[in-house]
């Protein structure tokens, strides 16, 4: 199948597709003589993989350590034990951090209960305030921001 296909059958964009390539995730497909890359049912289930773990929100090089393991079948999993229990706490972090996002949130949406003129809004005041204060934000720089993992 041509990328086109790839990418329709697994719901992923084509750049997405060749930065999988770039990155090593995907072997390179095979080209016809006109240049054209031609991928293999492999390609599809390993980009199907690939797209599962990124659901899961795990990082590009947790999936490249599934990967080198799965490609491995004779091997050991214990690295794959790790990986996840490692990543669960990633993803507990992210729970508790977000928790006091939340916590953070509903305390300055209380500061203003009903609609009133901007400059005695006292969400706005609160967000300045915390702002030149410096106050750090819930999640700290380098923890796993956006989602369970910054890269």
């Amino acid at each position: 199948m041509k990328i086109g296909d790839l990418a329709a059958a697994s719901a992923t964009a084509v750049d997405t597709i060749r930065y999988y390539e770039r990155e090593g995730l995907l072997p390179a497909p095979g080209r016809t003589q006109g240049g054209f890359r031609v991928y293999e049912p492999a390609h599809l289930e390993r980009l199907q993989f690939i797209r599962y773990c990124r659901g899961l929100d795990m990082s590009l090089d947790e999936v490249r350590v599934l990967l080198r393991v799965k490609d491995a079948p004779g091997g050991d999993c214990g690295d794959v034990n790790a990986l996840l229990d490692e990543h669960t706490g990633h993803v507990s972090r992210r729970i508790r951090e977000l928790r006091a996002l939340e916590k953070q949130l509903k305390e300055l949406r209380q500061r203003c209960a009903a609609a009133q003129s901007v400059d005695r809004c006292g969400i706005l005041s609160g967000l300045a305030s915390a702002a030149q204060e410096g106050a750090p934000p819930v999640t700290a720089p380098g923890s796993h921001l956006r989602s369970v993992h910054s890269h």
